[in-house]
């Protein structure tokens, strides 16, 4: 069928629901929205998507008698399908939505209820588009990454960090161990792993004071400053916020501590929550449990592109993006590049739309010379909220090491993100220490444009992360070789 013949099966509700004749939809008076959607039922593509449309802006499933002229001014639209690729562009006029830094009142909108619609087959949220009066109204990220650049002193190469493992069974004191020996081998970042919390074994704490008294020390020996991502997820607001004090009145040093939160499964208000009271902390958002709907062959709910601008918009200094194929999760390069461009860049193309960071009009010339700059990873002026939502950094883990440092940063183009490798840290023979150094010998490598082979030949510690990783690699390409033949 025709767009015209389709028009032609909605009912009168349905109609209220749908306007191919919208204006200039990026006008600034919607948000904008374009979901993948396969009917259900009797349904076609249009009458399901205007059903859609309404369940996730004013209406239900029947026309009701307590409608005003108003509220239908709030409906929202759809504007294009494509019958090919079942492609369905809703626009939602923003004064919906909450105007108080309500990340989850948007999302309650159009992500939650419609996707249990018996309507459709599958309906998944692949991007959206926020204008600039809606940015205006979100602080955006207080601490960035060129922020933890400045403290650590740290430019032309990414941040290098790591997870703590084994995740779980280790004692805070032990656990303060493993992270110092990672930090004599000149490294930068670690992290709590998201499960930890404050087990028996492991009393919060205990775990803080004695990662404190860690981090002295290896400032101390290797005359570089480190930064800890605590995880202060919990079951309440008053446990996350006790576990937060924990850490500031530790008296470790200012920025030298991050806030880690498992923001999928915490929710949206505790990542708004903790940008409010702790505006000079680096927010690093956890993405747990968000494999279960952001895998592209997953036909419900929403992509890791759309998940990562709203954890921007929640004011998140950072956020998990993975490892784009190179590591050992699922998603593809275009899904990881592709979000964590959007969450860095000034403007950056997405899977449907492209998105600014910006407040201000497309034409003026000093946004024009200041995105061009950007493109080229310039370090841009970013402090102007008047102007800019501030970045949020990609944070890249899953799978890496040493040998895959060169060709991650090939895949993502640059060097503007935090790595935190876990096993690919702490698995080298020569244990955590030589693998730190291993990791800064990778990263030397990289920054002298020296293939690391060949400069493995002078460091001992990279030589026998390659000989460990590449003879482990190529085992499970032949596992997997076997796997395919049978």
């Amino acid at each position: 069928m025709t767009i015209q013949e389709l028009i032609q099966t909605l009912n009168p509700h349905q109609a209220a629901y749908v306007n191919f004749d919208l204006k200039d939809p990026k006008n600034g008076d919607y948000m904008l929205a374009c979901f993948h959607l396969i009917p259900g039922g009797k349904l076609n593509i249009l009458q399901a998507a205007c059903e859609v449309s309404a369940e996730s802006s004013t209406g239900t499933n029947f026309a009701v008698q307590t409608e005003t002229p108003y509220s239908r001014l709030l409906n929202s639209l759809v504007y294009k399908v494509d019958l090919e690729k079942n492609l369905v562009w809703i626009a939602y006029p923003r004064r919906l939505f909450d105007r108080w830094w309500n990340v989850q009142n948007i999302l309650t909108y159009i992500a939650w209820n419609i996707f249990g619609m018996k309507e459709i087959n599958a309906l998944k949220l692949l991007d959206v588009r926020f204008p600039s009066a809606m940015i205006e109204q979100y602080d955006g990220p207080s601490y960035t990454l060129d922020d933890m650049r400045e403290y650590l002193n740290v430019y032309d190469r990414p941040i290098l960090g790591t997870i703590v493992k084994p995740k779980m069974w280790l004692t805070s004191a032990e656990y303060a161990e493993v992270a110092y020996d990672f930090r004599v081998g000149w490294w930068d970042f670690v992290k709590n792993d998201e499960p930890q919390a404050d087990q028996d074994f492991c009393p919060y704490e205990k775990m803080v004071a004695h990662i404190k008294e860690a981090m002295a020390k290896a400032v101390k020996e290797t005359w570089h400053r480190k930064v800890h991502s605590f995880n202060v997820s919990a079951a309440d607001y008053d446990t996350m916020i006790s576990r937060c004090q924990m850490v500031v009145n530790s008296w470790m040093e200012k920025w030298s501590y991050a806030f880690l939160i498992d923001g999928t499964t915490a929710g949206w208000m505790a990542v708004q929550t903790l940008r409010r009271k702790y505006p000079d902390v680096f927010i690093h958002f956890h993405r747990a449990w968000h494999g279960a709907y952001t895998r592209p062959e997953n036909p419900i709910w929403f992509t890791v592109l759309v998940l990562s601008k709203f954890a921007r918009l929640a004011w998140t200094s950072g956020i998990h993006t993975w490892t784009a194929w190179v590591g050992k999760m699922a998603w593809s390069p275009q899904e990881d590049v592709t979000a964590a461009h959007n969450i860095f860049w000034l403007v950056a193309p997405g899977h449907i739309f492209d998105q600014a960071r910006n407040t201000i009009p497309e034409n003026d010339v000093d946004r024009i010379k200041e995105v061009k700059e950007d493109n080229h990873h310039h370090v841009t002026i970013d402090d102007d909220s008047r102007r800019w939502m501030r970045k949020c950094c990609p944070i890249i883990s899953w799978w890496l090491n040493p040998t895959l440092l060169k060709p991650f940063i090939d895949v993502m183009w640059n060097v503007d993100f935090i790595t935190t490798m876990g096993a690919g840290c702490h698995a080298h023979p020569g244990g955590t220490k030589k693998w730190a150094t291993a990791l800064v010998q990778a990263c030397e490598a990289y920054q002298k444009w020296v293939d690391i082979h060949e400069y493995a030949k002078d460091h001992e510690e990279l030589a026998q992360a390659i000989e460990f990783f590449e003879k482990k690699e190529n085992k499970e390409i032949r596992h997997a070789a076997r796997r395919e033949a049978n």
